[in-house]
């Protein structure tokens, strides 16, 4: 997840509706991009590795990519990450060019984490065009099937807009929404916002090497997620976490925005977290990002995996990069 802003504009739409409605889209987006540049990487984040997959510094290399407007990078939202792979061994680095055969070759582990088209940099509203062109698709697409390893993280609207193409050249469907709780009008039962998003064997977390983990204590019972947006797997993708019929995805023309005009898809059935070999390679595609971070927002809420309800989210994403890295063999 990338924000919780105010959900529905609360301005009165009387002489000029049409005019009311542009001005309350452009303020929503707005408050939208000041509460994310309120999201900032929790320093003092750390999990203790009881056995590192390498010696510090002699992993393989993971590449994160930078060059695509990321709201996500080494330095930035995604430091906790980098920084919890490096104390598992892995060499962490930015790439902020764009992709190319020899730019990606040496990766053990190619991650994307929510990028977008300049368009978007400023301006989470449609359309929103692909972060990738498409000689990088082929390039990245080629890599994976070759043998490489593609973690890509395309949190809600406006970030599966800008990776479907991405997406749909390993059969992934990423639907440009928000997958979220479905409202309720009963008083008593706490507001959908409220409810995190925790997943359980059997209440959808999937059964795989990256829920089992090596042995026991590298064993998965309880992931949360921060939001998010959902999408549809190809035949013989994995599904990691799957949404059952309290979610819906919200269709919002602007992020964050959700009046009675926006449209709503059912989500029962869709996916959160997949993973996938392709070719000689192998891919694992999640729709939300602030689960692999830690975060702090409005200066004091935590948001990741230094949440308190979180605390299985860093070994979740260990087995996942571990499995990436075949170290499952």
């Amino acid at each position: 997840m990338v924000n919780r802003s105010t959900e529905r504009c609360i301005f009165p739409l009387k002489k000029n509706p049409e005019v009311m409605r542009t001005i309350c889209a452009a303020l929503l987006c707005l408050a939208s991009l000041t509460l994310s540049a309120q999201q900032v990487a929790d320093t003092l984040f750390l999990y203790e590795i009881l056995k590192p997959g390498y010696p510090e510094g002699k992993g393989p290399l993971i590449l994160l990519d930078e060059g695509h407007h990321n709201f996500h990078t080494t330095t930035g939202r995604y430091m906790p990450f980098s920084d919890f792979l490096r104390r598992d061994g892995y060499v962490v680095k930015g790439l902020s060019e764009r992709f190319t055969a020899d730019n990606i070759k040496p990766a053990r582990v190619l991650v994307i984490a929510n990028a977008l088209h300049e368009r978007n940099d400023s301006d989470w509203s449609l359309p929103t065009p692909s972060a990738f062109m498409p000689e990088e698709i082929g390039a990245v697409a080629h890599w994976v099937k070759q043998g490489g390893s593609l973690f890509l993280i395309a949190d809600h609207m406006p970030f599966p807009g800008a990776a479907e193409d991405l997406a749909a050249a390993f059969g992934f469907t990423l639907y440009n929404g928000f997958a979220m709780r479905k409202q309720v009008d009963d008083p008593t039962i706490a507001n959908a916002l409220t409810i995190p998003d925790i997943f359980t064997p059997g209440k959808g977390l999937g059964d795989h090497f990256i829920t089992r983990g090596r042995n026991q204590a590298e064993s998965i019972t309880s992931v949360r997620t921060f939001t998010g947006e959902a999408f549809s797997v190809p035949d013989g993708a994995t599904p990691l976490i799957v949404l059952d019929d309290s979610f819906e995805l919200l269709m919002s023309q602007v992020a964050w925005q959700f009046d009675k005009d926006c449209e709503k898809l059912p989500a029962k059935g869709l996916v959160q977290g997949a993973c996938m070999d392709f070719g000689k390679g192998r891919i694992v595609v999640f729709g939300e990002a602030a689960m692999f971070s830690a975060q702090i927002q409005g200066g004091k809420t935590r948001m990741g995996m230094n949440a308190p309800d979180a605390k299985q989210n860093p070994q979740f994403l260990l087995n996942i990069i571990h499995w990436l890295d075949r170290l499952d063999k």
